[in-house]
């Protein structure tokens, strides 16, 4: 048991030194983004800082992605297939939606930029949710390398 930790913990290093690239500032070009969906719906993206890349990523999905709304298990189902969609199918700017058909709960999910990494690819996303009104987004960073099965996530 001991063994696998030790074997999780270095390939969780290895992993987010990939992430992290050359360690140089991604400055994001504003046409990039631009148009691609309205102002009011989703706020301008926050760039990832410095303080990101020191951080232990935690890898895997986890419920810092429903940024403390209380999603039902269908709804989180929803705001989960779009962005794996997003990360997966989609170019710079593309929007991918999602609603519940039962009460006012919506979300959207848009890729801001994408970088190669040794061995894969990196993609900075941004996600919103929307619960009866109010809503809450969350810029994220992804990275996939060509052997893995899934993405691994810095928050």
């Amino acid at each position: 048991m001991k063994l696998f930790k030790v074997i999780i913990i270095l390939s969780s290093v290895i992993l987010l030194t990939n992430c992290s690239g050359s360690g140089k500032k991604v400055k994001f070009t504003p046409g990039e983004v631009e148009g691609s969906i309205l102002s009011d719906y989703m706020p301008t993206p926050i760039t990832l800082g410095e303080g990101y890349k020191a951080q232990l990523p935690a890898y895997f999905w986890n419920g810092i992605q429903y940024m403390r709304f209380s999603l039902r298990t269908s709804e989180k189902m929803l705001h989960q297939q779009s962005v794996y969609h997003a990360l997966d199918n989609t170019k710079n700017g593309e929007v991918t939606s999602w609603y519940s058909k039962k009460r006012l709960v919506s979300g959207k999910v848009r890729v801001i930029h994408s970088y190669p990494i040794s061995g894969g690819m990196c993609r900075t996303y941004q996600a919103l949710i929307k619960v009866k009104g109010l809503a809450r987004h969350l810029t994220n960073n992804a990275c996939k390398h060509h052997s893995a099965v899934t993405w691994a996530f810095l928050k």
